[in-house]
């Protein structure tokens, strides 16, 4: 079977052929860590971690590399406001990042390469620009000449006639004020390189056709990132990579963002949801679930309901899965996902298709277990379990280990834990009335739980609670 993606710049959903069979090579635009991030910042991180997830059970050897951008304007202005060194704020929310990726259960990249690490390449890239009638040094910076490079702006398919950008803040020089800069010259009191063009640091664009170039060649297979760097970063790192000589990306994939009040998520605009707050009060696989299930390209609307939904819905396959493993014991092995998972998921990662196929699988589990038809009940199990690897939700990873351990007082994250501390109780109750033969009093609980919306099952080592 044939994977299948929407690339950008074709605007239409192609048939995945990777430039080296058996490998993909992947560059996802990381953080700018003039901030810590919100749950807008890590839905792309989620999304693309799902994406290698499944071409690595497809099979395929996957280079995946994610930048940081440790040196910007916004960097800069956060230090001369708190009175701290720009390089304090950028590794103090590069950590802030980090945590929050490992919180939600992304897997490390291959390579995750700091704008400031590659100075030398963004000096060989802008040499060879310069050299190719490209770029022009003016005043101690450096720019790039859109009219010089006849592709730009087919990703984004603007006019440039129609494009309009003023001049940048100290960007003297310009030939064309839609002209970017690939150097910045020095200004007193901020961090600066030397160049053969003078002191200065990197314009946001350069860094990752740079570092692209260094880690996957002059030509890899997808580059990915949110719909909002569609322009003008990625039109310019195209520009860039291509004027340069490198084929650059062959697959472009934007996902859509997280919105509050259709409003995309954003610090400047006071509404964003920061990743540290949310996982004290909700567990983070939970959170995994409720920004990676939708279609990577759909917008997620923020909402409190939404993620009592989500917490719901997963606390219906995390029974499953803790019932049948109890069940199975050691008998449980590997399965392959079933086939209408896979094909939605070859269908330009259809995680919500997918994710219908889950929830199927496990109320068949569920008729399985109720009518004590142990294989039945532990092959589904081996499907669900094979299904949420791919979608990094197994609640049985060791990476999710101990998750409602973590903190101080009761949140919502560890909230499954404090209902199942409570049904116990009333279950014990209940059990004690069945000993005394109390049958109305064992009836009256076990309908009380069910109106709640639990299932309460008798078996042979005891009652067994689930999420109806």
């Amino acid at each position: 079977m044939t994977i299948r993606l929407y690339d950008t710049g074709a605007r239409q959903i192609r048939d995945f052929v990777p430039l080296t069979e058996g490998c993909v090579s992947v560059y996802l635009c990381g953080a700018t860590v003039q901030s810590a991030p919100h749950i807008g910042h890590i839905r792309s991180g989620l999304n693309f971690d799902i994406l290698r997830r499944w071409f690595t059970y497809r099979g395929y050897d996957v280079t995946f590399v994610r930048n940081v951008t440790d040196i910007d304007d916004k960097i800069i202005a956060k230090a001369a406001e708190q009175g701290r060194p720009w390089w304090s704020i950028g590794y103090e929310n590069e950590r802030a990042f980090t945590d929050g990726y490992t919180a939600l259960g992304c897997l490390p990249p291959t390579y995750e390469p700091r704008a400031t690490g590659h100075i030398t390449e963004m000096v060989e890239m802008m040499r060879g620009l310069i050299e190719r009638g490209h770029a022009y040094d003016a005043d101690g910076s450096v720019y790039f000449d859109v009219r010089s490079y006849d592709g730009y702006l087919e990703l984004s398919r603007q006019e440039l006639d129609h494009l309009m950008q003023p001049s940048g803040d100290g960007e003297t020089g310009k030939r064309d004020p839609r002209d970017f800069a690939l150097w910045k010259a020095a200004k007193p009191g901020e961090p600066d390189w030397e160049t053969p063009w003078g002191r200065g640091r990197p314009g946001w664009h350069l860094e990752c056709s740079a570092m692209a170039h260094k880690y996957l060649g002059p030509s890899f297979d997808i580059h990915g990132g949110g719909l909002d760097l569609i322009f003008p970063h990625h039109e310019n790192e195209i520009a860039q990579a291509k004027a340069y000589g490198d084929e650059f990306a062959t697959y472009w994939l934007h996902n859509a963002w997280v919105t509050m009040a259709r409003e995309k998520m954003s610090k400047s605009l006071g509404n964003s949801v920061l990743v540290s707050e949310m996982v004290q009060r909700w567990r983070p696989i939970v959170l995994r679930y409720y920004l990676g299930t939708p279609h990577y390209r759909s917008m997620i609307e923020f909402s409190e309901e939404a993620l009592r939904e989500a917490e719901s819905a997963f606390a219906r396959i995390e029974g499953f899965v803790q019932r049948a493993t109890h069940l199975a014991g050691q008998s449980a092995v590997p399965a392959e996902v079933p086939l209408a998972f896979a094909r939605a998921m070859d269908d330009d990662l259809g995680v919500p298709q997918a994710l219908a196929v889950v929830h199927t699988t496990v109320r068949q589990g569920n008729s399985a277990l109720a009518a004590d038809d142990k294989e039945a009940a532990v092959a589904r199990l081996a499907e669900v379990r094979a299904m949420l690897g791919v979608l990094g939700l197994d609640p049985l990873d060791p990476h999710w280990a101990g998750e409602s351990d973590r903190g101080g007082a009761v949140t919502r994250k560890d909230a499954h834990g404090v209902v199942d501390t409570l049904v116990r109780l009333a279950l014990q109750q209940r059990e004690a009335a069945r000993t005394r033969k109390d049958w109305p009093v064992a009836d009256a609980i076990r309908d009380q739980l069910n109106r709640s919306g639990l299932v309460v099952e008798d078996a042979q080592d005891g009652p067994r609670w689930h999420f109806g």
